[in-house]
């Protein structure tokens, strides 16, 4: 489960590297012109919503894997609860 949870992180970390490259390509166009990219942006950084306060790029690679090491802990989880309780049904 511990791999699994630091896959998470990895995947966390690796969606900031590609954003961060993806937005560095882009800096000379507007963001607001591009709303759906804005939109993947919240969706998948959620600390980019504090978009009002200066956060430095290794801040946010360290929320983001450590945002999605926390959900990945939850879905694998519950992921685990649902296979013993489905194995549980079927050996019954």
């Amino acid at each position: 489960m511990k791999l699994r949870i630091a896959m998470w992180a990895s995947a966390g970390a690796l969606v900031v590297v590609c954003l961060r490259l993806y937005l560095a390509a882009i800096f000379p166009s507007s963001l607001d012109a591009d709303r759906p990219v804005l939109d993947l942006v919240y969706l998948t950084c959620p600390i980019a919503l504090l978009r009002h306060h200066a956060v430095s790029f290794y801040q946010v690679l360290f929320a983001n894997a450590a945002t999605y090491a926390f959900v990945g802990a939850v879905v694998e989880t519950v992921r685990r609860q649902h296979t013993v309780h489905k194995f549980r049904m079927i050996s019954n």
